[in-house]
C-alpha cells in the first residue's frame, strides 16, 4: 500500500489500468503532496504513455451503467449518480448506445461520470458518437485523466499518504518555478531565456504542458510518424496580419522547434505559461525528409489565438500521407 508518498505499481493500477503509466508514476514517487502527484500523472499520461497504453487503461473500465459484482468499489462510486437516476428505458438505451460506440471506436465509452445523471451521460455519449475516431480517442484520453486525478485523491485520502522525508531545509521550500523547470526538462529543453525568467513565466502556472502542442500520424501506414522536424512561429508584424494577400515571410518569428518522437509527439515548442500571447501562429512540418517521394515538401498550418482564448490549450496535429494531409484543433 502507499506509504509516505511512495506508490507501488499495484497502487497506481487501482487508479489507472495502463501498466506503462503505473510503472512511470510509481517510479516518479514519492510525492510531497497530492498536487505534485497529479502534476506528475498529467505529464506522464499526456507525454509518455502511447496509444496502446491509453487503450489498455480504457479496457480496465466497465461500460457505463454496468452493475456486475466484478465492478470495483471506485467504479460503483463514480457511477452511482448515473445508476440511481436511470430508468429501465434509459438503462436499455444506454446499453444499446454503449454497444454502438464500442463497435465504431473499438473501445469502451470513457466519461468521468462522478455526479452525472444517466440522461446527462447518455446525451454526452450520443454527442461524442458523431466524432471522428482520432478526435474521440483524444477526448477519451482526457476523460481517463479526469478519472485518474479523482482516484489519486481517493488513494491519498484512504492511505493517508504523508510527504517524503526531506534532507536539508532549503529543498523543503522548493518553488513552483523549479518544479515546472524539472517537468519542462522531460518535455524538451527550455531555452536559456525561459530558464532565466522561469519565475516570471511559470511561477504561478497551472498548466502541465505548453499551450500549443502537436503530434503527427502517418495515416498511410496507420502509425505515428517519428523523426519529423517541427517549427512553431508567431506573426510579429503588428501593422498587418497575415492573409491570403499578405504572405510576407519576414513577418514570422521563430518560437521553438523540435522533432517528433516514436509516438509521433513533438517535444516542447514553447514555454509553459498560464496565458499564451494572442495572435497568429504558424506550425510547419518538414515532410520531405519523412516521405521523400511524397507530394508535399513541407506542410504549414496557420491559426489564430484570440484574446479571449489565451488560457486555452491548442493541440494542432497533422494527419499525413504522401498525397494528402488534414488537421484539426484537438485537446
Amino acid at each position: 500500500m502507499a506509504t509516505r508518498g511512495q506508490l507501488s505499481v499495484d497502487d497506481v493500477l487501482r487508479v489507472n489500468g495502463s501498466r506503462r503509466f503505473a510503472a512511470a508514476l510509481a517510479a516518479a514517487s514519492p510525492f510531497a503532496s497530492l498536487a505534485d502527484a497529479r502534476l506528475a500523472a498529467r505529464r506522464i499520461w499526456l507525454n509518455e504513455v502511447d496509444v496502446n497504453g491509453w487503450l489498455e487503461a480504457f479496457a480496465a473500465h466497465p461500460a457505463i451503467g454496468t452493475t456486475s459484482s466484478s465492478v470495483s468499489k471506485w467504479c460503483k462510486e463514480e457511477q452511482s449518480a448515473a445508476l440511481s437516476t436511470a430508468t429501465d428505458s434509459t438503462a436499455q438505451e444506454l446499453a444499446e448506445w454503449n454497444a454502438r460506440y464500442r463497435e465504431k471506436f473499438g473501445f469502451v465509452f470513457m466519461i468521468c461520470a462522478s455526479g452525472r445523471t444517466a440522461p446527462e451521460v447518455l446525451a454526452e455519449l450520443k454527442r461524442r458518437y458523431e466524432n471522428r475516431p482520432i478526435v474521440e480517442l483524444e477526448g477519451a484520453a482526457q476523460e481517463e485523466l479526469k478519472i485518474t486525478e479523482l482516484r489519486l485523491a481517493k488513494l491519498f485520502a484512504s492511505e493517508a499518504v504523508a510527504p517524503p522525508p526531506v534532507v536539508g531545509g532549503p529543498i523543503q521550500s522548493e518553488k513552483a518555478a523549479d518544479r515546472m523547470r524539472i517537468i519542462g526538462a522531460h518535455l524538451g529543453a527550455l531555452s536559456q531565456h525561459s530558464a532565466n525568467k522561469a519565475t516570471e513565466l511559470t511561477g504561478s502556472s497551472n498548466r502541465t504542458r505548453p499551450p500549443i502542442t502537436t503530434h503527427v500520424l502517418d495515416v498511410a501506414r496507420g502509425s505515428p510518424a517519428s523523426g519529423i522536424e517541427v517549427h512553431l512561429e508567431m506573426w510579429k508584424d503588428a501593422s498587418a496580419p497575415p492573409s491570403f494577400n499578405n504572405q510576407d515571410f519576414n513577418g514570422w518569428a521563430t518560437v521553438g522547434s523540435s522533432v517528433t518522437n516514436n509516438d509521433g509527439r513533438s517535444g516542447q515548442l514553447m514555454d509553459i505559461v498560464d496565458r499564451v500571447a494572442p495572435g497568429f501562429y504558424r506550425i510547419s512540418f518538414n515532410t520531405s525528409k519523412y516521405a521523400p517521394s511524397g507530394f508535399f515538401p513541407y506542410v504549414s498550418i496557420i491559426f489564430e489565438i484570440k484574446k479571449n482564448q489565451t488560457t486555452e490549450h491548442f493541440h494542432v496535429p497533422l494527419l499525413h500521407s504522401p498525397f494528402s494531409f488534414t488537421t484539426y484543433r484537438g485537446s
